[in-house]
């Protein structure tokens, strides 16, 4: 938190702490699975290995045979959880749905007091890897430059989010078009920062909280809101460096 202000910057606190904890995503939950005879994998073994790839070095790179090296276990142990190579690129598919998509549009929907609190429901997400993963995201945009079929999800997920956010302000008394247009304002200015991958030094992003709540809501921010979300980075940083 910057000593001076008091403030900080959720817009570029995402890549604060990407740059702190580069070994954080978002993994699929250990889950109770069964493994007969030699399996010694489970299912979310093979998934979070397959994410690690996809984020590392591409879907190119998510290869059975490889993969299964990795794991030190047999195609066989794949094909106990997988039809085929693309099944389990469904499943990543569904994860980064089921992670990055839902919890922007969580937090969109959560009730707020006003819409500053709403805003910084969703600023929650950039601040908190444990919700949305910038490398994951942007992986599956990589991903969608050669893929039809993910470009085509990757824009449905997009429009979700977007009308999530657009219906928080319509919900604290924001005409249709000025909720559109503060929407995308809000979204594609993250979305921006991630794709550009900026390298600012940490005291450049913790200083501008209320005048980036200012610009996405048209109100001040009280000192209580700014004291709430700060409490909410610092916690999420606090749990970031304990697991690394």
């Amino acid at each position: 938190m910057c000593t001076v202000t008091g403030h900080i910057c959720p817009v570029l606190l995402a890549e604060t702490l990407a740059l702190c904890h580069s070994s954080a995503m978002i993994k699929m939950a250990l889950q109770e699975e069964p493994a007969p005879g030699n399996v010694k994998v489970t299912r979310s073994d093979w998934i979070n290995l397959a994410l690690e790839v996809l984020i590392a070095d591409g879907v190119e790179s998510v290869r059975i045979l490889p993969l299964g090296e990795r794991l030190g276990v047999s195609r066989s142990s794949f094909y106990h959880y997988f039809n085929s190579r693309q099944d389990l690129l469904d499943r990543l598919l569904e994860h980064w749905r089921d992670t990055n998509t839902k919890a922007i549009v969580e937090r969109a929907n959560r009730p707020a007091e006003t819409v500053i609190r709403g805003v910084m429901n969703v600023f929650e997400c950039w601040a908190d890897e444990r919700l949305f993963d910038p490398r994951f995201d942007f992986a599956v945009r990589e991903w969608a430059r050669r893929s039809d079929e993910v470009r085509a999800i990757i824009d449905a997920a997009d429009n979700e989010r977007l009308d999530a956010i657009r219906n928080m302000y319509q919900r604290h008394g924001y005409s249709e078009e000025d909720a559109f247009i503060r929407a995308r304002v809000l979204y594609y200015m993250q979305i921006g920062y991630y794709v550009l991958d900026l390298k600012e030094p940490l005291e450049a992003r913790l200083s501008h909280l209320a005048a980036y709540l200012r610009s996405f809501t048209g109100l001040d921010p009280t000192k209580a809101d700014v004291e709430h979300f700060s409490a909410f980075v610092m916690q999420a940083r606090k749990r970031s460096t304990a697991a690394a």
